[in-house]
């Protein structure tokens, strides 16, 4: 057997991953300022035809950054990552090779014919499960390629523990694998109407209220297991390595582990309050809700206490600011969807802007500063040359820091604004605005959402920059750095 120190990790997969994560996410959120813009001036609809209209788009923004950059960042960390926790390399096994290039090849056709589809308008109209059914069927396949890396790679292991990185990523493979089979069950039209109709065409097998149901334990979960997990995944390993610190408490980010696997799974009937699902399950998604505050802030402390006594690394290292703002922004998220699912709070925040708002506060801040601090630590060590240029790190992390800011506190204010004049009556009990009037007060924070997207978007092309050239052209480095990543 080889030894640790001989081992030569196969990165080949991790690289095609970490392109795949930068081309998407200069994709999707292209998409996202153009169809924030939209809102903002609407006469911009009219710009592509049928192609360019706010409801066209806005489906193919969001599985492009939550199942193309998040999930394509995601899977270049496990191909990276997971093969140094276990203390084994990709390619000692043939077999564990080519289950590798098939998933990313079933992938790869999966984001083509997703993008395809979702530009022709054909779609589920599902949130987050938009795709039509050959779709799914390439998506399960994908997603059982990777499971059987994963328990394969783990099943060869030289590391005797796993390391917690490992159970986020079993149950983020578990769980999606559920979640998504239950969900997307649905009957093609084609073939149980005797050829009337589009063969693309399905309907769910589930109806009306458990329709609604089923679509929302996996919506929320999706959050879960794709936004939070893995991501936990990925700082667990990242952190530690970049900063050189151990993680501050084992015991903690156990617990808060097996705290998320059980409460997260019932929170997901928050989306459905004031709606026809039974009271009793609204309200037990509410509680559940709060209840996640607990194993939620437990993995963000851990990350922070991680730092402790290492706080002037904040301003040595790029990187760290953006890990360490990623856990901040973890638990701003999830102090503020706890918040908006109790029932009085929800009444005002449900269906207004303040939603998306949260939304973005959660995956532009800790989903995406997440994966880019994490292609930054790997890109170096798998191309073996040194970062391009820290100073454009630096000036990305703050670009894109204002562009969060100004996304999130416009959302906060327009969804505040709006819940209070749908429900402002005048003394004959008469609603005070029409619907027109929300619209016009919104304008401002509008743009200003737009903006705050722009700048988002600007630090993403820095990043694929930066990426780029610190893998054709940063200075070539002897060995492999232990910790903190060497930048020009």
């Amino acid at each position: 057997m080889q030894s640790h120190n001989a081992l030569e990790y196969d990165y080949t997969i991790a690289k095609w991953y970490t392109f795949l994560a930068i081309v998407l996410g200069i994709v999707g959120m292209t998409i996202g300022v153009f169809i924030a813009f939209e809102l903002a001036f609407p006469e911009l609809n009219n710009l592509l035809g049928e192609y360019g209209t706010f409801g066209r788009l806005r489906p193919l923004h969001t599985d492009t950054v939550a199942f193309g950059f998040t999930l394509s960042g995601i899977l270049a960390t496990w191909y990276y990552a997971g093969q140094r926790i276990l203390k084994v390399s990709n390619a000692e096994s043939k077999f564990l090779v080519i289950i590798s290039k098939l998933q990313l090849a079933t992938y790869i056709l999966v984001v083509i014919l997703a993008v395809y589809s979702l530009l022709m308008g054909i779609t589920t109209s599902k949130e987050y499960a938009e795709f039509e059914w050959p779709i799914d069927l390439l998506v399960v396949i994908s997603w059982v390629l990777f499971g059987i890396h994963l328990f394969g790679m783990i099943g060869i292991r030289r590391e005797k523990y796993l390391y917690i990185s490992m159970w986020y990523y079993i149950a983020t493979f578990v769980a999606i694998a559920m979640l998504y089979l239950f969900n997307n069950m649905e009957v093609p039209t084609y073939f149980v109407s005797g050829g009337i109709g589009s063969i693309w065409k399905s309907v769910s097998m589930y109806a009306g209220t458990n329709d609604a149901m089923v679509q929302w334990w996996y919506g929320h979960n999706a959050v879960a297991f794709v936004f939070t997990t893995p991501i936990i995944a990925i700082i667990y390993y990242f952190l530690p390595k970049e900063s050189g610190q151990p993680v501050y408490s084992y015991k903690l980010s156990i617990a808060a582990f097996w705290g998320l696997m059980f409460v997260y799974l019932w929170a997901g009937s928050h989306h459905l309050v004031y709606s026809t699902v039974p009271d009793w399950m609204q309200t037990l998604g509410v509680i559940f809700s709060i209840v996640l505050i607990l194993p939620s802030w437990g993995s963000a402390i851990n990350m922070l206490l991680t730092m402790k006594g290492e706080w002037g690394q904040l301003q040595s290292n790029p990187i760290i600011k953006f890990l360490i703002l990623a856990s901040t922004f973890y638990m701003f998220s999830t102090l503020e969807g706890p918040i908006q699912s109790i029932k009085s709070v929800n009444a005002i925040a449900h269906f207004t802007d303040w939603i998306p708002g949260h939304v973005h506060d959660g995956t532009l801040g800790w989903v995406g500063f997440m994966i880019i601090a994490s292609v930054f630590h790997m890109v170096p060590r798998m191309y073996k040359r040194e970062i391009y240029s820290k100073s454009l790190i630096e000036s990305q992390f703050w670009i894109q820091t204002t562009g969060i800011v100004l996304y999130f506190s416009s959302m906060w204010i327009a969804g505040i604004t709006q819940g209070m004049m749908w429900r402002a009556t005048d003394q004959y009990g008469n609603l005070a605005y029409s619907f027109i009037d929300t619209v016009t007060v919104l304008h401002p924070y509008y743009t200003i959402r737009g903006v705050g997207g722009l700048f988002y978007l600007i630090g993403v092309f820095m990043w694929g920059y930066n990426i780029y050239k610190t893998a054709t052209a940063g200075k070539v480095l002897e060995r492999e750095p232990q910790n903190a990543t060497p930048m020009a």
